[in-house]
């Protein structure tokens, strides 16, 4: 009998997401979701996405998913590696009609229906990194968001490990068989969080883009491991900023409060955000 908490016997032979059975679960007439495409092999979602965003006639809603991805990037083009079929690969197309300020919200707006489609699919309570990971209960990354804009649409990466063996991991890396000792079921969880990130796509948009009014500030400080903790910034350059992550900022910007005072950082000003213990 196989052992239930080997995440190496639980996750059997990873089976292939069924497109068919995707698209009759989350497409509707009224839905956000146009089309579920699933591949075999692609080299990145985000970029065959952004190709198709480039036709201002590809609806929003378009969602892409890739059985296993042979480019995939990761925020400042780092890699994002997985085996085939051990994870979720999934980009989606959207064409947010908000201030273009609140945009950064958007990938913050994933990490929160992420992490919620698994706690209620896997079981398995996350937090999420500011500004692009969710992480495992020790802190080890489960998955990685990014998004990119191609004029007003922007498409939005995620890559989450499911089945991922610990040997096939890297330094630093979780899966949800690892974490909880078997896989759950793929399928199951990318329904989960495409139809979370669609509910809260549709109230943020409605209330364009304003992430106090609709709640999704108040939502992501509540799963965001990052507020509240001593952190150390990497800048661009290589300089160290260290302070206190007092709060994430109307346009999803990170506030630090420095011996210099608060400072409020975009995504992309910067290179890594790391806990730093206080001293003591």
């Amino acid at each position: 009998m196989a052992d239930p908490s080997s995440p190496q016997r639980a996750d059997g032979d990873r089976p292939p997401l069924d497109a068919a059975a995707l698209t009759a679960r989350l497409v509707r007439p009224d839905g956000l979701w146009r089309a579920v495409d699933v591949v075999e092999q692609v080299g990145s979602t985000n970029a065959v996405l952004l190709a198709r965003a480039a036709d201002e006639d590809a609806p929003e809603g378009l969602v892409l998913v890739a059985e296993h991805q042979q480019a995939g990037r990761g925020r400042l083009d780092r890699a994002w590696v997985s085996p085939p079929r051990a994870g979720l690969t999934v980009s989606v197309l959207l064409r947010p009609d908000v201030p273009a300020a609140r945009r950064g919200w958007l990938p913050l707006l994933c990490g929160v229906a992420l992490a919620e489609a698994v706690a209620t699919v896997a079981g398995v309570r996350t937090s999420l990194k500011w500004p692009n990971d969710l992480l495992a209960p020790d802190g080890a990354k489960l998955a990685g968001i990014l998004a990119e804009a191609a004029g007003p649409a922007v498409v939005v990466g995620t890559g989450l490990n499911v089945s991922t063996r610990p040997e096939e991991l890297p330094d630093g890396g979780a899966s949800l068989a690892t974490v909880r000792g078997a896989a759950p079921d793929r399928a199951a969880v990318l329904a989960g969080f495409l139809g979370e990130l669609e509910r809260r796509y549709r109230a943020w948009t409605a209330g364009l883009g304003d992430p106090v009014s609709t709640g999704l500030a108040r939502d992501y400080v509540a799963w965001c491991s990052t507020v509240g903790q001593r952190v150390a910034v990497t800048m661009p350059d290589g300089s160290l900023l260290e302070g206190v992550a007092e709060a994430v900022d109307w346009d999803g910007r990170l506030v630090v409060r420095t011996d210099a005072g608060p400072v409020e950082l975009a995504s992309g000003d910067v290179r890594h955000v790391r806990p730093r213990a206080a001293e003591g």
